[in-house]
């Protein structure tokens, strides 16, 4: 059972960790359009693995065409946007694989993007991934899980 179905029996909807790694608050990504939360609240992943995954039931929204970053409509309503890496679109595309295409219809778990976190840090590039509900101002509550995750660990729950 959710956070919020514990503490509060209000309905909540669960978004899962896109890539196994380190999950630490927003505010520790230095780019302030993450870390002041201007696109909306969220986490960000240190990650410790190259795949990113369907966080939830979801439609591919916008898969950027160089893989750096992916936006998706959650099944909940939930507007979510995967960034891997900070200033990662300059690599324009080297080192990402994409896997899935702008409306595809994407099952949680499911393969989004590979790429080569080595190659991305060995260019100069944090490859700290952040994971933001750009639609964040529509939820009563948001609440973010931190410490080491798999794709298998909620990260965020929203309620309306």
């Amino acid at each position: 059972m959710g956070f919020f179905k514990k503490l509060f029996s209000m309905p909540s909807d669960s978004i899962y960790a896109p890539v196994a790694g380190e999950a630490v608050p927003i505010s520790e990504v230095s780019d302030p359009t993450f870390g002041q939360e201007i696109l909306g609240k969220g986490i960000a992943i240190r990650p410790t693995d190259g795949k990113v995954y369907a966080p939830c039931d979801a439609t591919v929204d916008m898969m950027f065409e160089t893989g750096h970053a992916v936006s998706l409509i959650a099944d909940c309503g939930a507007e979510i946007l995967i960034h891997i890496g900070l200033d990662t679109v300059n690599l324009k595309g080297q080192h990402y694989t994409v896997h899935a295409q702008n409306g595809d219809k994407v099952k949680k778990g499911q393969l989004l993007i590979a790429f080569d976190r080595e190659a991305v840090a060995a260019a100069g590039y944090d490859t700290i991934t952040p994971v933001v509900v750009c639609n964040s101002a529509e939820y009563a509550a948001l609440h973010t899980y931190t410490g080491t995750v798999t794709t298998q660990s909620v990260i965020l729950e929203l309620a309306k």
